[in-house]
Formats: C-alpha cells, sequence, structure tokens
C-alpha cells in the first residue's frame, strides 16, 4: 500500500528570491476555452474557477494571445485591449481575495490555428505545416501550411509579448509567464525542423534563440524580472516538433537567460532528454518541475522531484481541474476526483466551476 505523505515539502512554504508561496503546488496553465470567441473577454465564471484554486501556492493561468495572430481556438482569451483587461481584472481580484497568487501566460500558438480561427493564415518561423487536423468553430478541420513570417514581424511580435505583460500587470495579474513549451511560436523558432530561416532569427543556434532571449529581455524591461517566468519543454515531440539538439540548445538559453534573475524557469519534462537533470546545475533560481505524461503527476512523484533537488516548486494541471482545493486533499490524504474529459474545453459551468471542495463532500456523507 503506498503511503501518501502529509507533511512533505510539497506542503512547504518556499521563500525565494521573487516568490514567497504557502506551499510548493502549483496549478499548470491549462487551457480551456471559456472566454467570448468575439471578443476574447473570460467569462464571468472564470474568476470563480480561478478563486475556487486560489490555494495553490502559484496559478499560472490558461493561455492568453499577445497578439490576434497568437489565438489558437475558440474560447481562447487575449490580453491586448481594454475590455480584455478589465476581464481579466475581476479574475485577479477575485483570486486576491481568496488568498491567491496568480502569473498569466502569455501564449502564441504560431502554426497551430487555422484560418477559420484567425481569419487569415497562421504565421510560423517558416512555411512548414504540422500534421494531422485541429479544432475551430466548424469542427475539426486538416492544418494548413502557415505563412513565414518576415523579420519585420518578428520584432513587432516581441513588442505584443511586452505590451500583453504590461496588459497582464494592468489587470492585476502578479507576473507573467512566457509559453515557450508544447511545440508553439517560441519553441518553433528554437527546433531545427520548423526554423528554416536565413535571417538573424534562424540557422545558427544563436539565430534560433533570439526570438525567445528577445522576448524574455522585452518583457522584463516593461514589467521587471522578478514579474516574469518562462515555460520551456527540451526534446519535446509535441505539435510534430523535433530538436536535434536538445542538450546543446537548451544549455545556451539557460545561459543566455540566467543573469536576468527571473522569477522562475518552469520545465516541462517529456521526451528521451533529462532535462531537470542536465538543467537545474545552470539555474541557481527557482525552477518549477512539471511532468506531461499520459496519467497526471501524483503527489508521490512531486514529493521525490522536490526532495532531490532538481526542483522548488512542481505544477500540477488535470488535478486541479477536478480537485479545485488540490492542496488541502494532498494534506489530508483525501481521494481525488476523476476529471470529466466531456467538459474540459469549452461550455458553460459543467466541468469548470463545479467540481466540490473537499468540505462539501464531507456534508454530503
Amino acid at each position: 500500500m503506498t503511503t501518501i505523505e502529509t507533511t512533505g515539502p510539497l506542503l512547504q512554504p518556499y521563500r525565494g528570491a521573487h516568490l514567497s508561496l504557502p506551499n510548493r503546488i502549483a496549478m499548470a496553465p491549462m487551457t480551456r476555452g471559456r472566454a467570448d470567441d468575439r471578443t476574447g473577454v473570460p467569462a464571468a465564471i472564470t474568476g470563480d474557477y480561478y478563486a475556487q484554486r486560489a490555494a495553490a501556492g502559484l496559478i499560472v493561468s490558461e493561455g492568453i494571445w499577445p497578439n490576434g495572430l497568437g489565438k489558437g481556438g475558440p474560447g481562447i482569451p487575449g490580453l491586448v485591449t481594454d475590455e480584455q483587461v478589465a476581464g481579466w481584472r475581476q479574475v485577479t481580484d477575485a483570486v486576491h481575495v481568496s488568498g491567491g497568487r496568480i502569473f498569466a501566460q502569455l501564449w502564441h500558438v504560431g502554426r497551430m490555428s487555422h484560418p477559420r480561427t484567425l481569419g487569415e493564415l497562421p504565421v510560423a518561423p517558416s512555411a512548414r505545416a504540422v500534421s494531422g487536423t485541429i479544432f475551430t468553430a466548424d469542427g475539426w478541420l486538416d492544418h494548413v501550411t502557415p505563412r513565414a513570417m518576415a523579420t519585420a514581424e518578428v520584432d513587432a511580435t516581441i513588442r505584443d509579448f511586452a505590451a500583453a505583460a504590461r496588459n497582464a500587470i494592468r489587470a492585476g495579474f502578479d507576473g507573467v509567464e512566457l509559453h515557450g513549451a508544447n511545440g508553439y511560436l517560441i519553441q518553433q523558432f528554437l527546433a531545427e525542423n520548423t526554423n528554416l530561416r536565413s535571417d538573424g532569427y534562424g540557422g545558427s543556434r544563436s539565430g534560433r534563440l533570439r526570438l525567445v532571449v528577445e522576448a524574455v529581455e522585452a518583457v522584463v524591461a516593461e514589467v521587471g524580472a522578478d514579474r516574469v517566468g518562462l515555460r520551456i519543454s527540451p526534446d519535446n515531440p509535441e505539435n510534430d516538433i523535433a530538436e536535434q539538439d536538445p542538450e546543446g540548445t537548451y544549455r545556451a538559453l539557460v545561459d543566455a537567460i540566467e543573469p536576468l534573475g527571473l522569477a522562475y524557469l518552469h520545465i516541462v519534462e517529456r521526451g528521451n532528454y533529462p532535462a531537470l537533470a542536465d538543467l537545474r546545475p545552470r539555474w541557481p533560481g527557482t525552477l518549477i518541475a512539471n511532468f506531461n505524461g499520459p496519467e497526471p503527476t501524483t503527489q508521490q512523484a512531486g514529493e521525490r522531484v522536490l526532495r532531490s533537488g532538481l526542483a522548488d516548486v512542481m505544477s500540477f494541471g488535470r488535478l486541479f481541474i477536478s480537485n479545485p482545493d488540490l492542496p488541502r486533499r494532498f494534506a489530508g490524504g483525501h481521494p481525488l476526483a476523476p476529471v470529466n474529459a466531456d467538459h474540459v474545453y469549452g461550455g458553460d459551468d459543467r466541468g469548470y466551476t463545479d467540481y466540490p471542495a473537499v468540505e462539501a463532500l464531507f456534508r454530503r456523507s
């Protein structure tokens, strides 16, 4: 029988250079698709959803687009207009009243979108299509070949990341996380099979690193390093990414951004490259770990990572969908509720804000 720890490192406070957290359990960013599809404004119940999960040491929001071409599908919110900022202000206020801390994840999907969503071709480092289909307002459609971004467009996108970060702080977020993982725009620039450019944003390793480094620097200049995190997923094959030398690429990336003194580095480990073990010695700041596997990360697995010293905080995704009070459930050894897969993306409160806290389950019994 597996022993569940109720006083292990996940439940201990964390004090870093820029983060002060009541526990080491972060809520990972997860797409939920419930924003107004026309305006990109988060739904009114979004504040309830995140406030219910405010016991997390840190919440990282669902991905939010920094410009119109960054939107990946129906119901994905933005951080561009004043109306979107006002909508997110209601969310952050609800989280803060409930005692939580929340960072906004800035997410540009690059080629992982569709003309039905954007009204035009998606953009990418190079005109290389991804295989398979993508969900749109018209259902599942074949991916299209994206349009290669002009150099001036790359520069403008970097400025858009900085502007969205400024809007996030206006909206009351405690900071921002740049999404450089899972085969989206930033990783498309990093990977050899998706970045075939011959300008300064491609070719050599330093060229492929240039977008992410300049985007991080621009966001830091806008809101301060203490409010900026970066999420990466080295050697992650998701969305047809193939990185020939993840060790060389991500060692160079970490070395380039480490002097900036970011709030944290968020590493998703998936693939054959042992990213946590290899990159932890190069990153003296706060490191958040995440396992992107077929099954949700368990409490025991998170405890092992923290004890090993490979990370300071562990992020959990799917468990937070159906267990809004996840830290309390870990602390009390309470059973974990399963996710209703039919209501993960889009829809109303079902599968979103209707999962009960453990106290409500006790009252029912």
